[in-house]
């Protein structure tokens, strides 16, 4: 059962709660400038105050072809002994709409967690438009290949894992996971899933776009073409009735609400209402309750300022530190 957390939002008018919808269809060219001009700021101040008491291993290549966006970085408590008790991992996967970010903005994140007796994995993919869903998905999947053979050497336990992500590294990780047990999502990008379903013990939801039904929205933030650009075939681009319903009969295989169900493992799920996907995560939780999957969700109103789309890394906000501390009690209920 969901839980709602410091969502009622007593006194909040309408058109403040509407400021979540300021933005309106950005063009991916927009996104990718935006995301440019703040990515460095972000690595910066995400970044301050290093987490003391893990240890770190930094740009591993998971695949062999030396590029970064094949790598990915560990992170593990001081003193774990790879030869005693092996911990849960973590492994998680950085937003951006599926077109910018790096691990390296997590690295304070990550570290957060490992602290309190985590293996976390941090992990890059290749990204759009360069690259299609398929490829991102296909690099999650050698991420856990890699994983699945070495976590041991860190001290991780590669049948206690939890996947996890923010906004479009959110899609990312509930997709793979669906994979594991969905042969007809696996078939359509080509994927063939080592890790087994049972090995993951739960998933986690930060901002996460989730129910790519809403791009078909009205005034969505982010414009058609973020879906056009993960199709392999970058059709769709056309703006009639039949080309539109081609892009939204393709956004099917895109969306993890249409594929997970009863077999998906427990779900943790954190947004608010100034969120830009707040409505994606709320149909999301909507459908793992009807499915009967075990949700624990904190979701804030609009009059908690900080909460804006993807605050959770964002070391410094009470909200942020109440998230880590329901993500850990989490953690540790599903990998017991």
């Amino acid at each position: 059962m969901s839980e709602r957390v410091h969502g009622e939002s007593r006194g909040t008018n309408a058109s403040g709660r509407g400021g979540r919808h300021a933005l309106r269809r950005v063009p991916v060219w927009a996104w990718r400038v935006f995301m440019h001009s703040v990515s460095k700021g972000d690595l910066r101040s995400l970044n301050m105050d290093p987490i003391a008491g893990v240890q770190h291993w930094y740009d591993i290549d998971f695949v062999g072809d030396h590029i970064r966006s094949h790598r990915l970085d560990v992170i593990a408590p001081d003193g774990s002994d790879p030869a005693g008790s092996w911990l849960p991992v973590y492994v998680y996967f950085h937003g951006g709409g599926w077109t910018s970010g790096d691990k390296a903005s997590l690295t304070k994140y990550c570290a957060s967690q490992a602290s309190y007796g985590l293996v976390v994995v941090n992990v890059n993919y290749r990204m759009a438009p360069h690259f299609h869903l398929g490829h991102v998905l296909e690099d999650a999947n050698e991420a856990l290949v890699w994983v699945d053979a070495h976590i041991r050497e860190f001290g991780g336990d590669a049948h206690r894992i939890v996947l996890g992500g923010d906004s479009a590294g959110g899609q990312i990780s509930a997709l793979t996971a669906a994979a594991m047990f969905r042969p007809e999502l696996a078939e359509h990008y080509a994927l063939h899933p080592v890790t087994l379903a049972t090995s993951v013990k739960g998933l986690v939801q930060h901002c996460s776009i989730v129910d790519f039904s809403v791009f078909f929205d009205r005034g969505f933030v982010l414009s058609l073409n973020f879906v056009r650009m993960l199709l392999p075939s970058r059709g769709g681009r056309r703006s009639g009735g039949n080309q539109k319903h081609m892009l939204r009969e393709e956004s099917h295989y895109m969306s993890p609400i249409e594929w997970l169900d009863s077999r998906c493992p427990p779900v943790f799920i954190t947004t608010s209402e100034r969120d830009f996907f707040y409505s994606s995560n709320m149909n999301f939780i909507h459908k793992l309750d009807q499915h009967g999957v075990p949700v624990d969700s904190l979701i804030y109103g609009w009059e908690s300022i900080n909460t804006q789309h993807a605050w959770q890394q964002n070391f410094r906000y009470p909200e942020s530190q109440e998230v880590y501390g329901r993500l850990q009690s989490f953690i540790k209920k599903v990998t017991a």
